[in-house]
């Protein structure tokens, strides 16, 4: 079977993008995921015939071998937020990305396209950016041409940066400013990193390279809370927090996370005491021939779900409710 790629973990936020668009570019597509029950929506992003849906776990081979037979290319798009019984950062980013080199190398997939993260540092303090890196080292050791796409902070609807913060906004007279909301970062349209996967995993003239995908615009963690009361109509008390008092907070959200989302984890706290931005040392977005999805764009199409008035709510209204003259 030919012109086929394996997307694994191609049901979530990013990867429904990557398989929109993967199908909009002719490709077969085969999206491998832990229960294809809750992934039937799926076939519906392309023709008739032209996407299937399998079952596939990271940890168990025979199964990571029927979702990658008869492939030409594998997209690894399996990751986590933060971590909770079995599923940890180390089994899931660096095992599980080793596992899926190896099954793809032993089934002759001839490319490999790995998602890691913005930031991703083999000796970062925070175990999320570590792993992504560990994750790269071992794709690369089996394939060494394969290529790397490390996102900064992904937006759009459904995400879960903007949609946390602004359900939090609405039960909380406060918003903390974790280190003193002075983190930079250059959120990154979904639809704009989908449309990069499906070019990059039929790019076969640049082996081996590493891709920083960010947004057309670097924004403090305060400018862009600032943005969304901005959007939801919301007066909120925004609260500088030290690095060591939200440590103390994110190992509370450790503790619960188990049972659900934590606000904040303790490997976050770590994750915001470096900036989340582009070094410019690696092709990105401009190079992909995509134009950026601006941040100012595309949040008024989602958020408008979390203010009074939904999307009827006056524009202006809402800019002069946060920016008062005088």
């Amino acid at each position: 079977m030919q012109n086929l790629v394996t997307v694994f973990g191609g049901s979530g936020f990013v990867g429904t993008q990557a398989v929109r668009y993967l199908a909009k570019a002719g490709w077969r597509i085969r999206v491998a995921v832990r229960n294809p029950n809750l992934a039937y929506r799926m076939r519906l992003l392309g023709d008739v015939g032209q996407i299937d849906v399998v079952q596939a776990n990271l940890r168990d081979r025979p199964s990571l071998e029927r979702a990658l037979e008869g492939a030409t290319a594998t997209l690894n798009l399996v990751g986590l937020l933060y971590e909770t019984g079995r599923q940890g950062f180390q089994a899931v980013h660096v095992m599980g990305a080793r596992n899926v080199a190896e099954v793809s190398r032993a089934m002759g997939v001839e490319r490999l396209v790995q998602m890691s993260a913005l930031g991703a540092d083999e000796n970062s303090s925070a175990k999320y950016a570590r792993t992504k890196a560990e994750a790269e080292i071992e794709v690369r050791a089996v394939y060494p041409d394969a290529a790397m796409v490390r996102p900064s902070v992904v937006f759009g609807q459904g995400d879960g940066f903007f949609n946390r913060f602004a359900a939090m906004a609405q039960l909380s007279p406060v918003l903390p400013l974790i280190g003193g909301g002075a983190t930079r970062f250059q959120p990154v349209f979904v639809g704009d990193v989908g449309q990069a996967l499906a070019r990059i995993v039929g790019d076969v003239d640049n082996p081996g390279q590493t891709y920083e995908l960010g947004g057309p615009g670097v924004f403090t963690f305060r400018e862009l809370m600032e943005m969304l009361l901005v959007q939801i109509d919301q007066r909120r008390l925004l609260a500088p927090i030290p690095f060591p008092v939200a440590g103390l907070l994110g190992k509370v959200g450790d503790l619960t996370a188990a049972l659900l989302p934590p606000p904040v984890t303790s490997d976050q706290v770590e994750l915001l005491k470096t900036d989340n931005v582009v070094s410019g040392v690696y092709p990105g977005l401009d190079e992909l021939g995509i134009t950026p999805s601006t941040l100012e764009a595309i949040l008024p199409t989602y958020l408008y779900r979390y203010r009074k008035g939904g999307q009827y709510a006056d524009q202006e209204d809402r800019v002069m409710a946060v920016h008062p003259q005088g």
